[in-house]
């Protein structure tokens, strides 16, 4: 912990590092006071109403970077980015250029594949912003515009969305750590406040009849903070030899070295996946509901939309299936042991005990299938752990920020800052 503070103040004094963090701290202060700049004609109570009965609305507001709380002009965050970042990222795996591209040209391929992902994510902006204004027009947040007005806000959103993005690459290129990254830990961390205002009103309000569910929600919060930075930085080491080789009177290679293969190499790219497929049907269904001419369509339509709404245990128990296949599908599809067998045959390396070739493939992939398991357990685990908490909550409270895709980025971002911090104080020290 001394090393610790050490380092800070070390990063504090440096004018270089200063300069760097002035600038972060900066640009996320102009984020923040962009995401209180509303467009036109929003109905605030209807929002507001909106966002805490629907967790669909709230799981966008999340990536919006809290900009969808009062639909600023910035509602869309750096969503269009994303996306298109993802979208890029499967091209990658899907054709043979696009992966040479990234793995042959090394930094200036990662360069061009960047510079894609900005391109796409203007017209995805567009797309995703007739998509908000329709969607928020049909839940009367917003009115129905003319075609000047409705063209105006269209150009409003997707602008604020690329203004984000270039923002967010500024803190990449001249601030400390992920700029799209900190955006979205930043609008997570600013609902913190709320969040504790509303449930500290709660208790008051109970007589602090609850208070002995709050202590034991703050320390499964702890231990889950606890969990989360274990498993994100857990990695099993295989170890790897390179062969000697003799030239002339001299005797080369013979190195030592591991392959460290992390106990959750998706991230919370699964929760995405799964919360994005969970959530389309309860849209299809609440608009059956809505719209359906039949009464007994109307009917069925409802009670389906309401077993796929938490806290049902069926939306739990799907969630948190989808949540374990898809870490076991994305690990699959980003983690190629026959490249790595390859790799290491090439370069004159083998894994002690086990032969060159089919059986280092073999060999690597069923400790990858060992190891992701216990991590999709977790992730699982943590995806459900708000439902879990709801379910028990005296008050069926719904506000607390506990587990899920939120807690993984809070988690993620931060230590991924205070790693790049301690690489630029060590750098610095040497």
């Amino acid at each position: 912990m001394q090393n610790f503070f050490g380092k800070i103040i070390i990063a504090f004094k440096d004018p270089v590092l200063r300069k760097r963090i002035g600038f972060t701290i900066g640009a996320l202060i102009v984020f923040r006071l962009l995401a209180t700049i509303p467009i036109p004609s929003v109905n605030p109570a209807t929002l507001a109403q909106l966002l805490t009965t629907s967790q669909f609305f709230g799981f966008l507001n999340i990536f919006s970077g809290g900009g969808l709380s009062n639909l600023s002009i910035v509602m869309l965050g750096v969503g269009p980015f994303i996306t298109a970042s993802i979208i890029i990222q499967v091209f990658t795996m899907v054709f043979p250029k696009w992966k040479a591209l990234m793995h042959e040209e090394g930094e200036a391929g990662r360069l061009k594949l960047s510079q894609y992902s900005r391109l796409l994510a203007a017209p995805l902006a567009i797309l995703q912003g007739i998509g908000y204004i329709v969607l928020f027009q049909s839940q009367n947040v917003i009115p129905h515009l003319a075609p000047f007005a409705y063209a105006l806000t269209l150009i409003v959103i997707a602008a604020g969305s690329m203004l984000l993005m270039w923002i967010g690459e500024l803190i990449s290129e001249f601030g400390i750590g992920n700029g799209v990254s900190l955006i979205i830990f930043a609008g997570i961390i600013s609902r913190l406040p709320i969040s504790i205002v509303q449930n500290y009103q709660k208790l008051v309000a109970s007589g602090f009849a609850n208070l002995p569910f709050y202590i034991f929600v703050l320390a499964l919060a702890i231990l889950a903070v606890a969990g989360v930075i274990y498993v994100t930085e857990a990695e099993r080491s295989v170890p790897v030899t390179y062969a000697k080789q003799v030239r002339g009177n001299k005797v080369y290679g013979g190195a030592s070295t591991y392959i460290p293969l992390r106990l959750n190499q998706s991230g919370v790219i699964p929760i995405i996946f799964a919360l994005s497929i969970l959530l389309f049907p309860q849209i299809i269904f609440n608009a059956l509901a809505k719209w359906a001419a039949h009464p007994s369509l109307a009917a069925w339509s409802q009670s389906a939309a309401v077993l796929l709404t938490p806290p049902s245990w069926i939306y739990g128990a799907l969630y948190f299936v989808m949540v374990v296949l898809f870490t076991y599908f994305y690990t699959a599809v980003t983690f190629d042991p026959q490249m790595i067998s390859e790799n290491l045959q090439r370069s004159g390396a083998f894994i002690p005990g086990v032969r060159p070739g089919e059986h280092t493939r073999d060999h690597l992939g069923n400790i990858v299938t060992r190891i992701t398991l216990i991590g999709a357990l977790f992730l699982g685990f943590v995806a459900i752990l708000p439902l879990i908490i709801q379910a028990f909550s005296p008050d069926n409270t719904q506000s607390f920020a506990v587990g899920g895709t939120a807690l993984l980025i809070v988690v993620s971002v931060m230590l991924d800052l205070l790693k790049k911090i301690d690489a630029q104080v060590a750098m610095r020290e040497y």
